[in-house]
């Protein structure tokens, strides 16, 4: 059975597309290819593995799927990282499991943020990709609270079809992602 914003998202959004970027062929219509969880855990240097232990743990709650552990490709001095040290852990979701979590982050999630505006409609990378940061894995509603050892962060890439960010920044909207609406500015007489 499809996810409710996969169904959405063929019915009304890929029609919608079509028309507002002045699209001929469906084929064309940019879509939602992949989201990617990490969490990086290198402010943790003294208890590295179990913090990337902890990361596992909550990614695995929050998307329904194992992680990877990430290693680091090379030395760095100044983070006092070495080459092959665990440094986080990173999911991949895509199909049913993509649509899912970000119905589930969008409608759910996000209105747990203490004074929730919406995200930054700026993290666009250019290329139709968007990267939002959680600071505190306590608002997905996956995690106990009496449960938490450290505060983990999480990043949030959604990967599209997309070649710029003009119809990727169209999907989101019109999937209903929470962008930050602009502020009214007042010109003073």
């Amino acid at each position: 059975m499809k996810p409710t914003l996969q169904t959405y998202y063929q019915e009304k959004v890929v029609p919608a597309l079509l028309e507002q970027l002045g699209l001929k062929n469906i084929n064309e219509v940019p879509k939602l290819e992949k989201i990617v969880v990490t969490s990086h855990v290198g402010h943790y240097m003294n208890d590295r593995k179990a913090a990337v232990e902890d990361a596992v743990a909550e990614i695995a709650k929050i998307t329904g799927q194992k992680p990877s552990v990430v290693f680091a490709r090379k030395s760095v001095a100044n983070f006092k990282v070495r080459e092959g040290e665990t440094v986080g852990a990173r999911v991949t979701l895509r199909a049913n499991r993509m649509w899912e979590f970000l119905d589930r982050f969008m409608h759910v999630t996000a209105p747990n943020v203490r004074d929730f505006r919406g995200f930054s409609p700026k993290s666009f990378d250019g290329r139709g990709n968007y990267a939002v940061g959680v600071a505190d894995q306590s608002i997905f509603p996956e995690i106990e609270l009496d449960q938490i050892k450290r505060q983990i962060g999480f990043d949030l890439i959604f990967v599209t079809s997309s070649p710029d960010d003009e119809g990727a920044r169209k999907l989101l909207e019109l999937l209903g992602y929470p962008f930050r609406k602009p502020q009214a500015t007042t010109e003073a007489a």
